[in-house]
């Protein structure tokens, strides 16, 4: 089977990241039906999207009615999952996490990377750490993964399909952001992104075309596509010549984060952890050159100074719940000018 190894090791990530195993919410669901029984939002037929342009101006997507379908109610947040629908069979199951006692709080989006799932926002210590300082949290997982993965060929995945998984997954942030504009209990006009993997190469092209976006904190983002498809473990040796075809690279060529990274003229950070093995030394370089001297770059150099960090007492946010105060506050906390450091 595909990349057995690397989904293992995504696994392991995930428990990295969020502290432990999910637990049981302590709190009481709404009287809303779970996910299994919620009722299901029409399929979008009226859509049309272009899939070679990244912003949504390009296409003509229309958004069904938002289904709830369950809400937990617990002392320190409320959390709702979501089903948002703008494109045919492909309903998109949505998390937003509130903090308690905060009526119009800023917004973070969290997107892992391929092959995440997004059980991840059913763990309440996850929870009470992404809403501690007052920020709401918003998960999904893009294109082609978890939930999303259905009525497709074995041979059609995240990779072989890599523009649309990308282009469709821009969209869907921003088609999230209009959803979560709309309601009156979010502040989408203080909005960060924090994306890991295909996530932070997912964050790093939303930002580009979406000025709501006001800051974004990366972790080893894909990208760099040439080498990364020639030298990424992701991808299995029977199907890694397919991805160096010049016909292959000039479709991916436009959505390559090395060649947009320059236009995001707001505070980024780009973590890098230099003993991950899944991502390839030459792509890390590339990615460092290519970013502005306003790029924030930490570098971890091992799993220890990792968790010492960026796990312990939920520091990973620091950064970014910095970045999305007041503009003042904004021009305080950026960094001078980039450079590699394992400080925060």
């Amino acid at each position: 089977m595909k990349n057995i190894y690397l989904r293992v090791a995504a696994l392991v990530f995930l428990v990295m990241l969020t502290g432990g195993p999910r637990s049981a919410a302590q709190g009481t669901p709404s009287s809303a039906p779970s996910p299994a029984t919620a009722p299901q939002a029409l399929p979008a037929d009226s859509s049309t999207e272009n899939l070679k342009v990244l912003s949504i101006s390009g296409s003509d997507l229309h958004a069904n009615p938002a289904v709830l379908g369950e809400q937990v109610s617990l002392p320190k947040y409320t959390r709702e999952l979501i089903r948002v629908q703008w494109r045919s069979n492909d309903p998109i199951d949505l998390y937003v996490i509130r903090p308690a006692g905060i009526s119009r709080p800023p917004v973070v989006l969290f997107l892992y990377s391929y092959p995440s799932e997004s059980d991840r926002f059913r763990n309440d210590v996850l929870c009470e750490n992404l809403t501690r300082d007052g920020f709401a949290a918003v998960g999904f997982v893009s294109a082609l993964t978890g939930q999303r993965y259905h009525d497709r060929p074995m041979k059609e995945w995240f990779v072989s399909e890599l523009p649309e998984s990308l282009v469709t997954s821009v969209h869907d942030v921003q088609m999230i952001l209009n959803y979560l504009q709309s309601r009156d209990d979010l502040d989408v006009n203080h909005a960060g992104i924090f994306g890991q993997g295909s996530g932070g190469t997912i964050a790093i092209l939303s930002a580009a075309v979406d000025h709501r976006i006001k800051a974004v904190d990366l972790m080893d983002p894909w990208g760099d596509w040439p080498d990364w498809l020639a030298k990424s473990p992701q991808v299995s040796e029977e199907e890694r010549s397919q991805y160096l075809t010049q016909e292959f690279l000039a479709r991916v060529a436009p959505f390559d984060p090395v060649s947009w990274l320059t236009q995001l003229e707001r505070p980024v950070r780009l973590q890098e952890n230099l003993f991950n093995a899944a991502m390839p030394e030459a792509v890390r370089g590339r990615l460092e050159a290519a970013s502005p001297a306003s790029v924030h770059v930490v570098e971890y150099h091992d799993l220890d100074e990792y968790r010492q960090k960026v796990s312990a007492n939920a520091k990973m946010l620091d950064w970014l719940h910095a970045q999305l105060q007041s503009p003042a506050e904004n021009h305080l906390n950026a960094p001078p000018s980039k450079q590699a450091s394992a400080t925060h």
